[in-house]
C-alpha cells in the first residue's frame, strides 16, 4: 500500500501540479502587490482616490455599495492584463511545446481524413 502511495505521489504530473500551485500562489502575491501598491496609486492620482470602496447610492432605506464592486472590477481587469502579458512573454521566451501526437490520435486523424474524402 505504501508503495502504491509512493508511486502515485512521485508521478511527474502530481509533482508538476504541486510546483505550479506553489509558484501560482507566490506569483499571485506579487501581482496583487503590484496592483495594490503601484498601479492603484496611479489610479488614485487620476481619480483622486486609490479605491472606490466608499462610493454608495442610497435607495430608499437601503444602500447600494457599488464602489466595492467597481474596485473589484478594476482589480480584475488589471490583474488579468498583467497575467496575459506575463504569459505572452513566457510563450515568446520559452516557445510553445508541440507534443508529438500519440498513436491513437494519429489513427483517429487518419480515420477522420478518410471519412472526409469519402464525403
Amino acid at each position: 500500500m505504501l508503495g502504491d502511495l509512493k508511486k502515485s505521489l512521485l508521478r511527474g504530473n502530481v509533482i508538476d501540479l504541486a510546483v505550479a500551485v506553489i509558484i501560482g500562489i507566490a506569483f499571485g502575491a506579487v501581482v496583487t502587490s503590484l496592483v495594490n501598491d503601484v498601479i492603484m496609486a496611479f489610479v488614485g492620482a487620476v481619480f483622486g482616490k486609490s479605491n472606490f470602496d466608499e462610493l454608495t447610492v442610497t435607495v430608499g432605506d437601503g444602500v447600494v455599495a457599488y464602489g466595492r464592486f467597481l474596485t473589484a472590477v478594476v482589480n480584475f481587469v488589471i490583474i488579468g492584463t498583467v497575467l496575459f502579458l506575463v504569459v505572452r512573454a513566457a510563450e515568446r521566451l520559452f516557445g510553445t511545446q508541440d507534443d508529438e501526437p500519440t498513436a491513437e490520435v494519429r489513427l483517429l486523424t487518419e480515420i477522420r481524413d478518410e471519412l472526409r474524402q469519402r464525403g
